[in-house]
């Protein structure tokens, strides 16, 4: 792709108020099945992409990380921190910001706000890996951890796969609450509950999403029956897991990058060579997904750096020829590019 100089001085910038106008503009259904099949599409070409796992600082209360990826024709990555202790101050437990670029030429073609493109396209991936992993014809879904991302999980997995009989619950049961009121007149059918293991009763499709920093047991082996999918993408940092390891034991486990998420999912608590199927060789038919109606099916999402890309490309795309951008003077425009010095001398007021 060949870009004029002109054209790539300015940097489109999405903000958090331009990207919550981008999702009502798109309609809030339509953006989450769309990022899904984006990320859907993008894992079919999975072998184009660099890969590698994460970049992170970690630190006593929490976690600063860089996600990059290409496909060889766009460059991107994510800015993203998992800081547990905010909530307790007011703060969100993830922020995060990316940007988009050309390869050709090295600039940015966009950067963007990800603290809200993260919890969309977070659902979006958790409903995509249901969508090839689930019994068919799964309605209900148990929703352990109703935080920030239990939202956007509850309408992806609706937008993408039908699932409209919600069960919801939290240690908080005011976050539960909330959870429900904000889903409220959505199409749900939805069953608060004090327990999970009242939450999972019926439960076609279980999603935990915690955020406790620490080796929890959300799931232990007995909860869990036959022919029941499970979305584990809370435990997403070394020492950070949801499920007893007998829970894992007996699925069959499916990740996005095995060298990442071993250090970071629900399998860091098994043996190195613990078999897991890589989810991008089930979408091309390489491998099985679900096998049998009795299967136990683990989605183990840890978030990969493609799954940040292909949201990003979205964007870029639905932006073109709205106002949900701002261009930003980011990139130096000399008029012969080895004269940057006389570029700034004549700025002198």
């Amino acid at each position: 792709m060949t870009l004029t100089p002109s054209k790539l001085a300015m940097v489109p910038f999405v903000s958090v108020d331009h990207m919550m106008k981008l999702v009502h503009h798109v309609g809030l259904a339509k953006f989450l099945a769309d990022v899904a099949a984006e990320i859907e599409s993008d894992f079919a070409r999975w072998e184009l992409f660099d890969k590698t796992p994460r970049v992170g600082s970690h630190s006593d209360v929490g976690v600063i990380e860089l996600m990059p990826t290409s496909d060889g024709e766009m460059y991107g990555f994510k800015y993203v921190n998992g800081h547990p202790k905010n909530m307790s101050e007011g703060l969100q437990t993830v922020t995060a910001f990316g940007l988009l670029a050309d390869v050709y030429s090295g600039y940015p073609l966009m950067l963007s706000e990800m603290t809200v493109l993260t919890a969309l396209r977070t659902a979006s991936m958790s409903a995509m890996a249901t969508k090839h992993l689930a019994s068919k014809g799964a309605r209900t879904m148990a929703m352990i951890g109703n935080g920030a991302q239990s939202e956007f999980q509850c309408l992806a997995q609706k937008a993408v796969n039908g699932i409209d009989r919600i069960r919801l619950y939290d240690i908080d049961m005011a976050a539960t609450e909330k959870c429900a009121a904000n889903l409220a007149g959505l199409g749900f059918d939805i069953t608060l509950c004090k327990t999970p293991e009242e939450a999972i009763e019926g439960a076609d499709v279980i999603t935990t999403a915690t955020a406790d920093k620490d080796m929890q047991t959300i799931l232990t082996d007995n909860m869990v029956g036959a022919g029941v999918h499970i979305n584990a993408i809370g435990g997403d940092c070394p020492g950070k897991t949801e499920l007893h390891r007998d829970v894992v034991d007996r699925s069959t486990v499916f990740v996005e990058y095995p060298p990442q998420t071993r250090i970071e999912g629900e399998i860091q608590q098994m043996d190195p060579d613990h078999p897991v199927v890589e989810l991008w060789q089930v979408i091309t038919s390489q491998a099985d997904g679900r096998t049998s109606a009795a299967e136990v099916t683990l989605f183990d999402g840890v978030g990969f750096a493609i799954e940040d890309f292909s949201a990003l490309r979205y964007v870029h795309s639905a932006i073109k020829d709205t106002p949900f951008y701002a261009d930003l003077d980011m990139i130096a425009d000399p008029d012969d590019p080895r004269d940057l010095f006389g570029m700034l001398q004549r700025a002198k007021a």
